[in-house]
């Protein structure tokens, strides 16, 4: 038994470590963003926020359009270790095509991506937004929006890294790319070296900069992997029809998945500036808090659903059910330092976003920090919910739950405590928590009980007649 546990937790680490501390570097880049935010004044923090969680929404759909990449790559390369002799040869077509049909997806959603939003900025002022602060948004979305299409394509070279258990350099990538980003955010908004002098908007400038950067590092360091390069092909134009519907396929329901979660927090950001910018800020504060320590959780996630689906192709479903037993205890317990943390030193925790703004934001932040100590145990939950059903390649079952869980609770119940009882950021906060315990525990339960219709399955079929 500890013999197994041990192989499990090895396995998992192998993927969920350094794909961890690459989406922690990886939110560095936009804590980085959100800190010089906080430095310009309130109102460049909310307009800045407000930018980046439309930039976020936008992102995250395109991202889970090609997540699924990674799970077929690693299922192709689990056949192939299983039959060497007879498949090894198929599976390497199998995954130079899943590439190529990725990048195609991944550039048809980076464009749309783009266009949408600075459409979406154009409206703004319609949903309540104080009109100050979409006039510091517009810009700075237009700046974000040609960043877009660079960050999906390094999320196909990512997947594929992944899928093939060789996600080593994205660590060393992502941490370069914060020092580049700290250094051009400072450069493009006060305008040294003779460049103009762009402020909030600059940071949207260098955003955009650093993810072309990063595709084309990713992209060459993968190329230089004797293992890898021979499998990296991105010409979109070769791309089989019927694998970009395939892809198209698993990818929507996920886009959808991580969209509805994404819009979930982008409505709620809304709300919250309804409220005025001091709420907004405050909001805009914690949100980056709650997501860097995320990802954690989206680290565990990917991790667990790849081994899932290695796993499943190996035909060991217990071997599915423990590493989801290993993923949540790892994260319950990074959960229960980081809950320690926020309800004992809340204003060391928030000194870095709003040292220098408003007293009436950094005390309604306070408040929000009581709630998210225990909103993340169930943030992280879901999150790794979602991950492992995307293992058993149920992709469409995670969107459902996340509409209930939602939409369906978590906004109403935000809406409730929000505006009918008074209880303004704060019930919004409430809702969210509300919404997520709700998802986690309905997407936790639809994994057990696949995983136990494919065991009753496999044992009927290996039992005699």
């Amino acid at each position: 038994m500890l013999t197994t546990l041990l192989r499990d937790s090895r396995a998992l680490a192998v993927l969920a470590v350094p794909l961890v501390l690459t989406q922690l570097a990886q939110v560095a880049l936009t804590t980085t963003d959100t800190v010089m935010m906080g430095m310009l004044g309130t109102q460049e923090l909310a307009a800045g926020g407000l930018a980046i969680v439309i930039f976020n929404q936008l992102r995250t759909m395109g991202v889970g359009l090609v997540t699924s990449v990674g799970n077929q790559i690693a299922a192709a390369a689990a056949r192939a270790e299983k039959e060497k002799e007879d498949t090894g040869g198929e599976a390497h077509d199998e995954v130079r095509g899943i590439v190529r049909a990725s990048v195609a997806v991944a550039t048809l959603a980076g464009v749309a991506g783009g266009v949408l939003m600075i459409l979406i900025g154009q409206a703004l002022t319609w949903f309540g937004q104080d009109a100050a602060v979409v006039e510091r948004t517009r810009p700075m979305l237009l700046a974000l929006a040609p960043g877009l299409l660079p960050c999906l394509w390094f999320q196909v070279v990512r997947q594929f890294t992944v899928g093939m258990r060789r996600p080593q350099a994205l660590l060393q990538i992502t941490i370069a790319s914060v020092a580049v980003n700290a250094g051009l955010n400072w450069v493009l908004i006060h305008g040294t070296w003779g460049l103009p002098r762009l402020g909030l908007t600059g940071i949207g400038v260098a955003t955009s900069s650093v993810y072309l950067l990063s595709f084309l590092a990713l992209y060459l360091s993968a190329k230089k992997d004797s293992e890898l390069a021979p499998l990296l092909t991105l010409n979109p134009a070769k791309a089989d029809p019927a694998t970009v519907r395939r892809l198209v396929g698993l990818g929507v329901p996920i886009a959808a998945t991580y969209g509805s979660e994404a819009g979930f927090f982008s409505l709620t950001a809304l709300m919250a500036g309804s409220f005025g910018p001091a709420a907004l800020a405050a909001h805009t504060a914690v949100n980056q808090l709650v997501y860097i320590v995320f990802q954690v959780a989206v680290g565990l996630s990917h991790a667990a659903s790849i081994n899932v689906s290695r796993e499943l192709a190996l035909g060991r479903t217990d071997g599915a059910r423990r590493i989801r037993n290993t993923a949540l205890a790892c994260a319950a317990a990074v959960m229960t330092v980081v809950g320690i943390t926020y309800l004992t030193l809340p204003r060391l925790v928030l000194a870095p976003f709003l040292d220098s703004g408003s007293a009436q934001a950094l005390a309604i932040a306070t408040q929000l920090l009581v709630v998210t100590a225990f909103l993340q145990f169930f943030d992280c939950a879901q999150n790794i919910g979602v991950g492992l059903l995307r293992g058993l390649d149920d992709t469409g079952s995670g969107f459902r739950i996340t509409l209930i869980g939602y939409w369906a609770v978590g906004l109403p119940a935000s809406w409730l405590l929000a505006y009918p009882l008074g209880l303004d950021t704060l019930g919004i906060w409430l809702g969210l928590l509300t919404g997520l315990a709700t998802t986690a525990v309905l997407l936790l339960r639809r994994y057990s009980d696949s995983l136990a219709v494919r065991t009753d399955s496999r044992q009927a079929t290996a039992s005699p007649a």
